[in-house]
């Protein structure tokens, strides 16, 4: 069993929209984004940038907590991204 940290991020794009996703090496998600090579909506919307990230014991509650924050509405995004 990989017990690897798990992470939810949300990063900025460069039309200012905002992305949501999960990995487990975020320094080698955020390069691979900024190559083009991590999604097809950050592709499109370059550069991008990490504004929020937290912590998860495995990618099940990752995967979990990503779903929660992708229901929330652009301010409640904020607002969370803020409170850090």
């Amino acid at each position: 069993m990989n017990q690897a940290e798990w992470f939810v991020y949300i990063l900025s794009c460069g039309d200012g929209s905002l992305y949501t996703g999960i990995t487990n090496n975020l320094e080698r998600r955020l390069d691979s984004h900024n190559k083009g090579k991590a999604s097809r909506y950050t592709r499109a919307r370059l550069p991008v940038t990490l504004i929020y990230s937290e912590k998860r014991g495995d990618r099940s509650t990752a995967s979990i907590r990503e779903a929660e924050i992708k229901r929330l509405s652009r301010a409640e995004k904020d607002a969370l991204v803020q409170a850090t």
